[in-house]
C-alpha cells in the first residue's frame, strides 16, 4: 500500500542552485542584490549582447547593489554569474527561453537556458534575493478570450515575496485585462512618479496604475508593509521608458493590429506569438524598438538598484 510520504512532492534540492560568490557575499552581509533574467540577452547577436550585460551590471553597482543575472548552465541554476560564465552565455548566442514549466527539462538535459521573467523569480525566491528588474513582465494576451493565452509570469508573481522593477507590460499585450488578473491574485501595483501605467516601449498605456508614490523609501516602506502583513505574493513597481526614447504607443498599435491578423493566418500560435509580433513591431517601427529596448533595460535596472539600497534598509529598521 502507498503510504502518503510517497505522495508528498520531493523537496528542493540545493545542489542544483549555484549562487555567484559576489551574490553569495553580498547576501551573507545584508547588502543590496538585483536578480536579472537572461533570456533578454539572446535577442542581441554577439558581443553586442555581452557589452550590454556589462553596461547594466555596472548601472547596477554604480547605484550600491549587487547585480545577480540568472541562467541555466551545466545543470545547474545559476543566480550571478562572473565575467567568465557571462561571457560563456553570451557567446552561445540563441538559447533556448526557459520559463518556470522548461526549467526541470533544461536541468536534466545539462544545456544552456536564457531564464525568462518567471524562471529568474523562482530562482531570486530560493536565493533569498528581494528585487528584480525586468523591462517589461509578461501578462495577458490581447486574443486571450479565444488563446488563453496569459503569462506564466502572472502565476509566478502569485508565488514570489520578491519586489518587481519594472517598466509595464510588454507592448503586445492587452493593459487592462493585465492589471484585472493582478489585482484578483491580490498584486499591488505601484507607480513610482508616474500617474499611467506603462507599456515598456511606450511611456503609457492609456491605463492608470491602481497606486502612483513618489519617493522610494515609500514604496520599500509598502513593499515591506505588504509582506509583514501576510502576503505572499510579488509587488510590482512600475516606471516608464524616458518619453525621449519611447515610441508613441499609437503606432505600436497600429503595428500590432496588422501583425495580430497576420499571424493568424499564417497559423502562428502560443509561443511563438510573442517574438513574431515583436520583430513586426520593430519592423513597422523601421528599428527604432532596439534603440528603445537598450534604453529601458538600462534604466529600470539602475531604478531597480536604487530601490534595493532603499529596501534593504528597510528591512533592517
Amino acid at each position: 500500500m502507498t503510504t502518503s510520504s510517497h505522495l508528498r512532492a520531493p523537496a528542493f534540492d540545493p545542489t542544483l542552485l549555484a549562487l555567484g560568490e559576489e551574490v553569495s557575499e553580498a547576501l551573507a552581509h545584508g547588502r543590496p542584490v538585483v536578480a536579472l533574467e537572461s533570456s533578454v540577452l539572446s535577442g542581441f547577436p554577439h558581443p553586442d549582447n555581452l557589452e550590454l550585460a556589462r553596461e547594466m551590471d555596472a548601472g547596477i553597482r554604480a547605484q550600491g547593489a549587487v547585480p545577480a543575472r540568472i541562467a541555466l548552465l551545466s545543470g545547474k541554476l545559476r543566480v550571478g554569474l562572473d565575467d567568465a560564465l557571462l561571457q560563456e552565455f553570451c557567446a552561445y548566442g540563441k538559447v533556448p527561453k526557459v520559463s518556470t514549466r522548461d526549467i526541470g527539462v533544461t536541468l536534466a538535459a545539462g544545456g544552456p537556458g536564457g531564464t525568462t521573467v518567471s524562471s529568474s523569480l523562482l530562482a531570486a525566491e530560493l536565493a533569498g534575493i528581494r528585487v528584480f528588474a525586468v523591462a517589461g513582465i509578461g501578462g495577458v494576451h490581447r486574443d486571450a478570450p479565444a488563446s488563453f493565452d496569459i503569462s506564466t509570469d502572472l502565476v509566478q508573481f502569485t508565488r514570489a515575496r520578491t519586489a518587481v522593477v519594472c517598466a509595464g507590460a510588454k507592448s503586445m499585450l492587452h493593459p487592462q485585462w493585465t492589471l484585472e488578473w493582478l489585482e484578483t491574485a491580490g498584486i499591488p501595483v505601484i507607480g513610482y512618479r508616474c500617474d499611467d501605467f506603462p507599456a515598456y516601449l511606450s511611456v503609457s498605456s492609456g491605463v492608470r496604475n491602481p497606486h502612483r508614490l513618489d519617493d522610494l523609501a515609500d514604496i520599500a516602506r509598502a513593499t515591506w508593509a505588504h509582506w509583514r502583513s501576510g502576503n505572499d505574493t510579488s509587488v510590482l513597481v512600475t516606471h516608464p521608458i524616458a518619453e525621449d526614447d519611447g515610441i508613441p504607443s499609437q503606432e505600436i498599435t497600429d503595428a500590432l493590429a496588422e501583425a495580430t491578423e497576420r499571424a493568424a493566418r499564417e497559423g502562428i500560435t502560443g509561443p511563438a506569438v510573442t517574438p513574431y509580433l515583436l520583430k513586426a513591431i520593430a519592423e513597422a517601427t523601421e528599428g527604432r524598438t532596439a534603440d528603445a529596448n537598450v534604453s529601458v533595460l538600462k534604466s529600470t535596472t539602475a531604478l531597480a538598484a536604487e530601490f534595493a539600497v532603499h529596501l534593504a534598509k528597510e528591512e533592517q529598521r
